[in-house]
Formats: C-alpha cells, sequence, structure tokens
C-alpha cells in the first residue's frame, strides 16, 4: 500500500468527482487534463482513451499529480500511475468508475461493454498516493 491518507482527506476525496491531472510530455513541459475520476480508499482510477497526450504521457512517465479543487480548498495527490488496457482489470475498474460517476449500481460487464470500451479505445489509470496535501 502506498501512503496513509488521513480521514479529513479521505472524506474529501470520496466527497469529489471532478479534477486535474497533471502528467510530463516528453519534452519535460506540463500536460493537465480535467477528468473525473473514484477513489475506493486505496487508489484513484480515471478512464483515458489510449490516444491521449495524459495515456502516452503515463506511460512513458508514471509519477503524476492530481488537484482536487473546491473553491479555496484544494487537495493535492502525487501518486505514480499504473496503466491498465487489458481485460479483465480494465473492465472492472471502468464499471467502478461508471458505477459511480454514473449512478448505475446496475451496469455489468458483459461481450458487448468489452466492445464498448475497444471500439473507444477506453483504458484506465490507477493512481497510488505516494504523497498527499490538503490546505486547511
Amino acid at each position: 500500500m502506498g501512503y496513509v491518507i488521513t480521514e479529513e482527506q479521505e472524506t474529501y476525496l470520496k466527497d469529489h468527482q471532478y479534477a486535474v491531472l497533471a502528467t510530463g510530455r516528453a519534452d519535460g513541459s506540463p500536460q493537465v487534463s480535467q477528468v473525473v475520476y473514484d477513489w475506493d480508499g486505496t487508489d484513484i482510477v480515471i478512464s483515458a482513451k489510449s490516444y491521449t497526450a495524459k495515456w502516452k504521457n503515463a506511460l512513458r512517465q508514471p509519477k503524476v499529480a492530481l488537484l482536487v479543487h473546491d473553491g479555496r480548498q484544494q487537495l493535492i495527490v502525487y501518486g505514480t500511475t499504473e496503466c491498465i488496457d487489458q481485460d479483465p482489470l480494465r473492465a472492472e475498474l471502468t464499471i467502478r468508475l461508471y458505477r459511480t460517476f454514473m449512478e448505475k449500481p446496475e451496469m455489468q460487464i458483459d461481450s458487448d461493454f468489452i466492445a464498448r470500451l475497444d471500439r473507444e479505445q477506453r483504458t484506465v489509470l490507477r493512481i497510488t498516493p505516494d504523497k498527499v496535501f490538503m490546505n486547511d
């Protein structure tokens, strides 16, 4: 397991769904994307298409930062990303994200769902926190 999250940080992550993901481009410059995420108490999952900069950057350099902000309140997760593009794990983590974000607990993994992920070139970034900072 990675970094130990405080109770306050845990609540903040569970109470939000949108964040800004920062990855590093090949030339070292930053790349940022607004994302939807799910936090399960251990890791953060984000759906990404395999042709996007965030996916390619995370494959090359797995160290990322995730900013979850709410007005002046903010939480920053520095973590290590695992890039997942193989089933069944890709499908399982995508369902986890969809069930949370789309509020569709009935969603199931089946051949149609897998085919849709393939058509859309969907992958998953799974972030394990290394450090977490939260302002007061």
